[in-house]
C-alpha cells in the first residue's frame, strides 16, 4: 500500500501551522542527516549503575520464572510467534525480512525506504516486531533467574548481529521514533539483567558499536518526536525510551539535556494523551495498556537513578491504573474497543502470564490496591522487578495527596465509557465517547453507540477488534467500519469519514444523555450522534437484573433512509437464527450456557460468517489473527417514527 497524492494533502489538512512547520523542517533536517553523519562522542570510564537491588530476583514466583524459563528455551530453539505468524529462525534472524510474505526490505537510507509498500518491502510490522528486542528482555530475565550463562550468550550474539546489520540510518529500523523508544527500553532492562554475566560490560559501556547504536538512537529520538497530530502513543514512547536511556546510559554529554527534554516531554504527553478520569484518549484499551507500560517503566529508571519526576506523572500512572481496575471484566478483561496492535511497553514473561492482571499487580506494589479493584490470582516477573525499582506512591515525598474512587466507577463522562453490570458476571459496555484522539483519530473505530457485552468474560456481542494495519486496505476498512461494530449504519456508509488507514476526515459527534449505573435494579444509558448528515442516531441501553435481560432502543430522527443493524457474536458463541429470533448457546468451562436475542421485526436478518467479499462476519483475537464469528444484520428502512428494539436475555 503506498500513499497518494490525495492521502497527503488529506493528512495536510488535518495539521496546524506549528505542526506543518515543525515538519518541514524535519523534513530539511533528514537531507542533511543523508551526508553528514557525525560519530558518537569518546566515552571514556563509562559504568552501569542502574542494577537491580540486591535481593530482587529472589522475590519472582516460581511458576511466573517457570513460564519465563519455558518461553525462554523456545526462543532458544528459535520458535517465535509474532502476530500470527511462526518463526523457527530466532536462533539466528534475518533482521531484514518478512516471514509471511518472503519479501526483505531494501537498503538504503532509512527515510527513502518505502515502508508503507507492502509489495517492496513485505510486513513492515512483522519486520520491526523482533527489532524491538523485547524476546531479548526474555532471554537475559531467564539468566537472571538461573545464571545460565547460555541465554546470556544468546542475547549477545543477537545484539551484535542486529548492530552489525542496522548501522545508523541505514534500513527500515531507523525509520519509526516508537520502534528506537522501545528498543532503547529493552537494552536498558537487557543491561540491568545480564549484570551478573561477566561479558556484560564487554557487550555495552566497553564497546563502542554498542555505545555508536546508542548514541544515534538517542540523537535521532531528540531530533524527529512525534508532532501535533501525530503525538499519540507513540511520543510516549519515543520519551519513555529516551528518558530511560539517558537514565541508564548516561555516559554522553548531551545525556543530561536528552534526558531533561525527554523528561519535560513524557509529562507534559502523558497528560495530554489521559483523560481526566484516567482513561486513554485514544480510546483504545491496547494503547491504554502500553502507556501505562511505558510510564511505569520511565518511573523506573527515573528513580533507580534518582532523577525526580514532576508529581503529575506518577498521578497520571495512579489514575490510568485505577480507570483500568473499574473497567475490567469479571475475568479481568478490560474493553475491546479502537486499535489494538499487540504492543507492549516492556515484556519480562513467558506465555500464559495475564498482561492485564500483571498492570494491576504491579499497580498494586507502587499505588495500593483499593478495595472494589478485581482480585489478581495470577503471578508474574515484572511486578517484583518494577516495584524494586519504584518507590512507592505513598513513600515518594513528592507525590500529592489524591483522593481515589471510593466505589467502583461505571461512567467515565470525559472518555464517553459506561459499564454496566448485572447478575450471572454480565458486563456491557456502552460507547458515547470521541471519536479518537487528536485531529486524525488515528487509532479510533467508526463505533459510535456500540455496545459490548460479555457473560462471565465470554464475548456475546464482540468488539470484533483489529486485526491489520498496512497492505490489506479492504480488511483494515472492515475492522474500523461502522458495520463492523454492533450499531446502526444508514445508506451503508460510515458514521465518520476516513481519509486513510490512520487517519479520519470527519468525526461523528457524540453526546451522552443518560448514564444511571447506581440502580441495582436496572442500569440505563442513552447517547446520540451525528454522524450521518441531516439524520441523528439515538440508542437507550437497559440492563435489568432480575429478569437478566439487555434491551437496545435505536432511534432515528430524520428523512427515510436505508439501515443496517449488525450484532457480532463472539467467536466461541453458535446461533440458530429463525426469521428475528437467535438463539445462541456456548461452554463455559465446561458448562452450557445460553441466551435468545430477539431482533427488530421491522428488520430482515441474515446471519453471515466468514465471507470474504466483501469481509464480513470476522473475529480478531490479536494482531494479524481473524477467525470466522457469526454476524446477524438486519436491513430494511427507516422513516424516523419507529425505533427498532433488541432484546438480549440470559438464560439461567
Amino acid at each position: 500500500m503506498t500513499m497518494s497524492a490525495g492521502w497527503y494533502l488529506r493528512r495536510l489538512s488535518r495539521m496546524g501551522p506549528q505542526e506543518v512547520a515543525g515538519r518541514v523542517g524535519d523534513t530539511v533536517r533528514r537531507r542533511r542527516w543523508r551526508s553528514a553523519r557525525p560519530d558518537c562522542p569518546n566515552v571514556t570510564d563509562a559504568r552501569f549503575t542502574a542494577v537491580l537491588p540486591a535481593g530482587t530476583i529472589a522475590a519472582v514466583p516460581p511458576d511466573a520464572a517457570k513460564r519465563l524459563i519455558a518461553e525462554a528455551d523456545r526462543l532458544m530453539y528459535g520458535h517465535a510467534e509474532f502476530f500470527g505468524v511462526v518463526r523457527d529462525d530466532m536462533d539466528d534472524p534475518d533482521w531484514w525480512c518478512d516471514p509471511k510474505t518472503g519479501r526483505r526490505a531494501p537498503w538504503g537510507y532509512a527515510f527513502d525506504v518505502p515502508y508503507r509498500n507492502e509489495d517492496a518491502v513485505g510486513d513492515i510490522k512483522q519486520i520491526w516486531e523482533p527489532s524491538r528486542h523485547q524476546y531479548l528482555t526474555v532471554l537475559a530475565a531467564a539468566y537472571a533467574i538461573t545464571g545460565d550463562e547460555r541465554y546470556a550468550e544468546r542475547v549477545a550474539e543477537h545484539l551484535r548481529s542486529w548492530w552489525a546489520a542496522n548501522p545508523p540510518l541505514r534500513g527500515v529500523h531507523w525509520i519509526s521514533g516508537i520502534e528506537l523508544g522501545i528498543r532503547l527500553l529493552s537494552w536498558v532492562w537487557i543491561r540491568r539483567l545480564l549484570d551478573g554475566w561477566p561479558g556484560a560490560a564487554d557487550l555495552f559501556e566497553d564497546n563502542p558499536v554498542a555505545l555508536n547504536q546508542i548514541w544515534h538512537h538517542q540523537r535521532w529520538l531528540a531530533a524527529f518526536p512525534s508532532r501535533g497530530s501525530s503525538a499519540n502513543n507513540h511520543i510516549i514512547a519515543e520519551t519513555a525510551g529516551q528518558f530511560a536511556a539517558a537514565c541508564a546510559f548516561d555516559w554522553f554529554p548531551s545525556s543530561a539535556r536528552w534526558r531533561a527534554d525527554a523528561l519535560r516531554s513524557l509529562e507534559r504527553h502523558l497528560r495530554s494523551n489521559t483523560f481526566g478520569s484516567g482513561l486513554n484518549r485514544e480510546l483504545a484499551s491496547e494503547y491504554h495498556g502500553l502507556v501505562l507500560e511505558l510510564g511505569l517503566a520511565a518511573v523506573a529508571e527515573a528513580d533507580a537513578a534518582g532523577v525526580p519526576v514532576p508529581a503529575t506523572v506518577r498521578l497520571v500512572l495512579l489514575r490510568m491504573t485505577d480507570a483500568l481496575a473499574a473497567v475490567m471484566d469479571n475475568r479481568l478483561r478490560p474493553p475491546r474497543q479502537g486499535d489494538a496492535d499487540d504492543g507492549h511497553g516492556l515484556i519480562l514473561d513467558g506465555a500464559g502470564t495475564d498482561r492485564w492482571g500483571s498492570l494491576l499487580a504491579t499497580g498494586d506494589a507502587v499505588f495500593g490496591r483499593l478495595d472494589w479493584w478485581p482480585a489478581v490470582t495470577g503471578t508474574d516477573v515484572r511486578t517484583p522487578l518494577l516495584a524494586a525499582l519504584i518507590k512507592p506512591y505513598s513513600k515518594n515525598g513528592t507525590a500529592p495527596a489524591v483522593t481515589r474512587p471510593a466505589s467502583r466507577p461505571a461512567h467515565f463522562a470525559d472518555a464517553g465509557m459506561t459499564i454496566l453490570r448485572g447478575p450471572e458476571e454480565i458486563w456491557v459496555r456502552c460507547d458515547g465517547g470521541p471519536h479518537g484522539f487528536l485531529s486524525i483519530a488515528a487509532h479510533a473505530h467508526a463505533d459510535a453507540l456500540s455496545v459490548e457485552v460479555r457473560h462471565d468474560g465470554v464475548d456475546v456481542l464482540a468488539d470484533p477488534g483489529t486485526y491489520c494495519y498496512h497492505g490489506q486496505p479492504e480488511w483494515r476498512q472492515y475492522f474500523r467500519s461502522t458495520l463492523g461494530h454492533n450499531t446502526l449504519q444508514l445508506d451503508g456508509s460510515d458514521q465518520s469519514v476516513s481519509g486513510g488507514p490512520f487517519l479520519w476526515t470527519r468525526h461523528a459527534d457524540t453526546r451522552v444523555l443518560a448514564a444511571d449505573t447506581s440502580g441495582e435494579e436496572v442500569a440505563r444509558w442513552s447517547a446520540e450522534h451525528d454522524g450521518y448528515q441531516g439524520s441523528v442516531h439515538r440508542r437507550r441501553v437497559e440492563l435489568t437484573a432480575e429478569s437478566q435481560e439487555l434491551r437496545v432502543l435505536d432511534e432515528v430522527r430524520g428523512p427515510r433512509r436505508a439501515v443496517q443493524l449488525a450484532f457480532h457474536l463472539g467467536p466461541a458463541i453458535a446461533a440458530d437464527l429463525t426469521g428475528n429470533r437467535a438463539e445462541l448457546t456456548w461452554t463455559r468451562d465446561g458448562e452450557g450456557r445460553s441466551a435468545v436475542l430477539d431482533l427488530p421485526g421491522q428488520l430482515s436478518w441474515r446471519a453471515h460468517r466468514g465471507e470474504t467479499d466483501p469481509p464480513l462476519g470476522w473475529y480478531s483475537a490479536g494482531f494479524g489473527r481473524k477467525e470466522p464469528a457469526t454476524t446477524l444484520v438486519g436491513t430494511g428502512f427507516t422513516d424516523g417514527t419507529e425505533g427498532f428494539t433488541t432484546v438480549l436475555g440470559f438464560r439461567g
